[in-house]
């Protein structure tokens, strides 16, 4: 029997069937194969089981990812954590108040997005909460995502601005959202799909930080067509170990001009006749995600840099 994985919770999975929805756990040797994950099974995983009883099964094999999106675990350094698999797209909810996402966590979203072969989308809510200054911090980097060739919203759940973008964006996908919590993930999806009544949680007033309202990543179907993947809020989101050859082809502006580079193997960094350097120069590649390459082709990048901002 096969199935898809819709909502994990770390030791147990719920599995959909053409004969029903099972609760399913992982035959032991599972555990064993494949990355050193923290969940070597996630949402949107195509898996093999075995029925256990009416409500109950037991999975046994794991079918081909044909991508996944993942980040380094937090706590446990060597290891990552799959966020979700078999997805036609990944958006990131990212609000500039109330709490604040900073560019240098996108990009690290968006590089880990690329090199997981999930197209990124950027979406940037609570617009009815921004100043001037915020407003223009988000037309900016509107810019810079868009330069780079990355489709970027705009939305108020609470005055229902954009909405009709962000059902556009989904219909007929599958798609993985995800940002800090408290930006409004849950609040989007049920603005989309108010059936679902998802659980939202006020910002703590303390620190205006994001409390965790999704416990477990979980996949929904969406009215108008479509899937979405709701993932529990997070703060850190580690890179990966990236070959530095590969790192720039992550960037879509940096890998569009790799082919003039005077050497091969150039890193665009110090080498002479470095096409990338020069549209940075020149101000045809924009410099906020240039620097954000040169940090994480440095390992310079660490948690502590990620309020590292474009205008601190």
């Amino acid at each position: 029997m096969q199935g898809i994985v819709s909502k994990s919770t770390g030791s147990w999975y719920t599995v959909r069937t053409d004969q029903g929805v099972l609760a399913c756990r992982i035959r032991g040797k599972l555990r064993l194969r494949g990355l050193k994950s923290t969940n070597p099974v996630a949402v949107g995983d195509a898996v093999e089981l075995e029925r256990e009883g009416a409500r109950e099964g037991v999975i046994t094999g794991l079918l081909p990812r044909r991508n996944y999106i993942l980040r380094k675990s937090v706590n446990l350094a060597k290891q990552v954590q799959i966020l979700a698999a078999n997805v036609d797209q990944a958006l990131l909810m990212a609000t500039l108040a109330a709490p604040p996402t900073f560019q240098r966590f996108i990009d690290r979203f968006a590089v880990t997005a690329e090199a997981y072969e999930v197209p990124f989308c950027l979406v940037f809510n609570k617009l009815d909460l921004y100043t001037e200054a915020q407003l223009e911090e988000m037309e900016f980097l509107t810019y810079l995502y868009e330069d780079a060739g990355y489709p970027v919203l705009h939305t108020s759940v609470a005055d229902q601005v954009g909405l009709d973008l962000v059902q556009r964006q989904l219909a007929g996908k599958r798609s993985l959202i995800s940002g800090h919590s408290g930006v409004g993930k849950s609040s989007l999806i049920n603005a989309l799909a108010p059936e679902l009544q998802l659980k939202t949680t006020p910002l703590s007033d303390a620190h205006q930080q994001g409390q965790h309202t999704t416990t477990f990543a979980e996949l929904h179907e969406l009215p108008f067509g479509g899937q979405i993947i709701d993932t529990p809020g997070i703060k850190g989101f580690g890179l990966v170990d990236m070959d530095k050859q590969e790192l720039g082809d992550y960037f879509p502006e940096i890998l569009a001009r790799k082919k003039d580079c005077k050497f091969n193997d150039c890193l665009h960094r110090e080498e002479p006749g470095c096409a990338v350097k020069a549209a940075v120069e020149a101000a045809e590649l924009a410099y906020p995600r240039y620097e954000s390459y040169l940090s994480f082709l440095d390992g310079t990048d660490t948690d502590e840099t990620y309020r590292t901002d474009i205008h601190a």
